[in-house]
C-alpha cells in the first residue's frame, strides 16, 4: 500500500490503534478490511461466539460533528450488507453466529467504543 493519500494513511493509523485497543479488550481479529463492491468492513472480529463488525472513525476537529457522528445510515446500511455477504459467503444457508456491529470512534487521541452501535 505505498500509493496511499495522506488521509488514507491516517484512516491506517486509526484502523491500527483501534485493533490494538479491541485486543487489548480480548477480541480477537478474524480479519481486516472485508470489501467488495457493496462496502467495507474495517475489522472483522469475535468475542466469544458473537461477531463483531468494527466501523473505524477518525476525526481530529469535532466542528462537524465528531467522530461516531460521521457513521451515517447510509454508511450503516453499506455496513450490514457487507455483513450479510460476509456471513452468506462463511456460514451459507447454515446457522449463522450472533453478531453485532460496533463503531470506535477516535476523536483526538481518545478511542470511544461504541457497543452495538447500530
Amino acid at each position: 500500500m505505498t500509493n496511499r493519500s495522506p488521509t488514507q494513511r491516517r484512516g491506517d493509523q486509526a484502523e491500527d490503534r483501534a485493533l490494538a485497543f479491541l485486543l487489548e479488550q480480548g477480541l480477537e481479529l478474524l480479519e481486516r478490511n472485508v470489501a467488495s463492491r457493496v462496502g467495507e468492513i474495517d475489522l472483522l472480529m469475535r468475542e466469544g461466539e458473537e461477531w463483531v463488525f468494527v466501523e473505524v472513525r477518525s476525526r481530529a476537529p469535532s466542528g462537524y460533528g465528531g467522530a461516531a457522528a460521521s457513521v451515517t445510515p447510509a454508511k450503516q446500511r453499506r455496513i450490514r450488507l457487507q455483513a450479510q455477504r460476509v456471513l452468506q459467503q462463511r456460514f451459507g444457508a447454515g446457522h449463522w453466529p450472533a453478531c453485532r456491529f460496533d463503531v470506535c470512534a477516535l476523536d483526538g487521541g481518545g478511542i470511544d467504543w461504541i457497543r452495538a452501535a447500530f
